[in-house]
C-alpha cells in the first residue's frame, strides 16, 4: 500500500476531492521522485540548472506536472497558461506557490523536449505502482491495433504539387527580403489555376495535358529553389530560410517523381516510395481490410483486466498484426517480470507461430477471436475460451476511451518524434484516469466497511 493511505488523507481536502486524478498523480510523484528524475536529462539537456538565482524558469517537476495537467484537461499550451491564473487546482498541482504563471512558450519549449522513450519508461513505472496496489495482476492480456491520423489534408498528386509550389514560393519571397539580389519568378498564380482545373476535370486526355503543364511549372520552381539554396549569405535569417528550403528540396523531388510516374507514365508507385504530406513526411498509409484508407501511424495496444494499457507501440509502415504479437508479449514479460496466464487477441494476430511462441513462454490460455483451418485455440475449458473471446472486445473500449477521451484520433503535434510523444502522453493520462477510478472504488468500499 504505497499510496493508498496518502490518498485517503488527500481526499479529505476539497480541492483534491473534486480532482481525484490530479490527487493520484501528485501522490505518485511524491512517493516516486525517480519518475521526475528520469525526465530531467531530456528537459534540461546540456543547459545548466540551479535551484537558486532567477525563478523565471519552471523546475523539472513543474514541467512534468504541467504536461500531465494539460493532457488530463485536453488543453493546448495557451489554455495551460491561462489555467495557471484561473484555476486554483492548477496552481496547486503545478506548485506555483504564488509566483507569476509561466508563459505557454516556456512550457512548450521544455515539454516538447521529453522523448517518447522516456515517457514510456514513466508509464511502466506508474503501472508497476498499480501492480503493487493490487489494481492489476498482468495475468490476462488482450491486444489490438488502431490508427492515429496525422494532421494533413487528403493527399492527391495535384494537391502535393500545389503544396510544394506555394510553400516554396513563400519561403523564396522571405529570402528575397534578406538577399536583395536574389531573382526568381512567382508561378503560384498559374499553378493555382492549373490545380483547380485538374480537380474539376475528369477526361484522362485533358488531365494528362494539365498535369504536364503543372509539372513544367514545378520543374522551374525546383530549379529556382536549388539555385537559392546555393546562394551565399552571411545573414542569419537568410541562412535559416535556406536551411528550410534545403530540407524541402528532396521532398519536392520525391513528389515530382511520384507524380510523373503515376500521372504521366501511368505506372504504379510502391507505397515505400510515396510521400503523403510535405508538412508531415513521416505519415504512412494504413489499409485495414475493407475499411477507409487512413493516413497516420498504426499503434498496437495491450491492456490487462483493469483496462490499464500495459504496452504501447507506435509503428512505422503498415506491419501485419501477426508480426506484432510476439514483440508485445516480450515487452510485457520483460517490463513486469510476469508471464501472463491468459492471452486473447483479434483474428488478425492468429498464427501457428504465435500460438507455439505463447505455449513455449508458459501462457496457459491462448485464444484468438477467429481461427482458420488447422489453427485451434488453446484453453483450459470451453467456458474459458468463450469468456476470453467476449473479453477481447474490451480492447475496443480501451482504444475508444483513449482516442476520444484524450483527442488523439488526429495528432496535432508536428514531426515524427513529437507524434510518438503525444501518443505516449495520452496513454499516461489515460492510465492515470483508470488508476484513479480503481483507487476511488477501493477507498469507497473501505469507507463503507467502516
Amino acid at each position: 500500500m504505497k499510496i493508498y493511505n496518502d490518498l485517503l488523507l488527500k481526499f479529505e481536502s476539497p480541492d483534491w476531492t473534486l480532482n481525484p486524478a490530479f490527487c493520484v498523480f501528485d501522490t505518485i510523484i511524491e512517493k516516486n521522485p525517480s519518475i521526475i528524475e528520469m525526465m530531467k536529462d531530456d528537459i534540461m539537456g546540456s543547459e545548466p540548472f540551479s535551484e537558486f538565482g532567477r525563478q523565471d524558469t519552471p523546475s523539472v517537476e513543474q514541467i512534468v506536472r504541467a504536461a500531465i495537467f494539460k493532457e488530463m484537461r485536453g488543453y493546448d499550451y495557451r489554455e495551460l497558461e491561462y489555467a495557471q491564473s484561473d484555476s486554483r487546482i492548477c496552481e496547486q498541482f503545478i506548485k506555483l506557490d504564488g509566483r507569476k504563471p509561466f508563459s505557454f512558450q516556456m512550457f512548450q519549449k521544455y515539454i516538447s523536449r521529453i522523448k517518447s522513450e522516456t515517457i514510456e519508461l514513466a508509464i511502466i513505472e506508474i503501472n508497476k505502482i498499480a501492480l503493487s496496489e493490487g489494481l492489476e495482476d498482468v495475468q490476462s492480456i488482450t491486444q489490438d491495433t488502431t490508427v492515429v491520423k496525422s494532421n494533413i489534408h487528403y493527399p492527391t498528386n495535384s494537391a502535393l504539387v500545389w503544396d510544394c509550389i506555394r510553400t516554396c514560393t513563400r519561403l523564396l519571397e522571405d529570402l528575397k527580403k534578406e538577399i536583395t539580389d536574389l531573382n526568381f519568378t512567382d508561378y503560384t498564380r498559374a499553378a493555382k489555376k492549373t490545380h483547380f482545373k485538374i480537380n474539376v476535370t475528369h477526361k484522362k486526355e485533358l488531365r494528362d495535358e494539365l498535369f504536364c503543364n503543372q509539372l513544367i511549372l514545378f520543374t522551374k520552381v525546383i530549379n529556382e529553389t536549388s539555385n537559392a539554396v546555393k546562394k551565399k549569405s552571411g545573414n542569419l535569417i537568410a541562412n535559416a530560410i535556406q536551411s528550410k528550403l534545403s530540407q524541402l528540396l528532396p521532398l519536392m523531388i520525391q513528389v515530382y517523381n511520384m507524380t510523373f510516374f503515376k500521372e504521366y507514365e501511368g505506372k504504379k508507385v510502391p507505397n515505400g516510395q510515396k510521400i503523403f504530406s510535405i508538412f508531415e513526411p513521416h505519415t504512412d498509409i494504413i489499409v485495414k481490410g475493407q475499411r477507409e484508407v487512413q493516413f497516420g501511424h498504426k499503434i498496437n495496444i495491450a491492456s490487462g483486466k483493469s483496462n490499464l494499457i500495459l504496452d504501447i507501440q507506435v509503428l512505422t509502415g503498415n506491419p501485419s498484426d501477426k508480426s506484432l504479437y510476439q514483440p508485445t508479449m516480450d515487452n510485457i514479460i520483460k517490463n513486469y517480470g510476469i508471464v501472463p496466464r491468459d492471452s486473447t487477441a483479434d483474428g488478425g494476430f492468429a498464427s501457428m507461430a504465435n500460438r507455439e511462441y505463447a505455449q513455449t513462454n508458459g501462457i496457459v490460455n491462448i485464444v484468438f477471436n477467429k481461427v482458420v483451418g488447422k489453427m485451434q485455440n488453446i484453453a483450459s475449458s470451453l467456458n474459458m475460451e468463450t469468456r476470453l473471446k467476449k473479453w477481447r472486445s474490451a480492447s475496443e473500449a480501451v482504444i475508444s476511451n483513449l482516442k476520444r477521451g484524450f483527442n488523439i484520433r488526429t495528432c496535432n503535434w508536428k514531426g515524427w518524434l513529437h507524434f510518438k510523444a503525444k501518443v505516449m502522453w495520452s496513454v499516461m493520462a489515460y492510465n492515470l484516469r483508470v488508476i484513479t477510478a480503481l483507487m476511488a472504488e477501493k477507498i469507497t468500499a473501505k469507507m463503507q466497511e467502516c
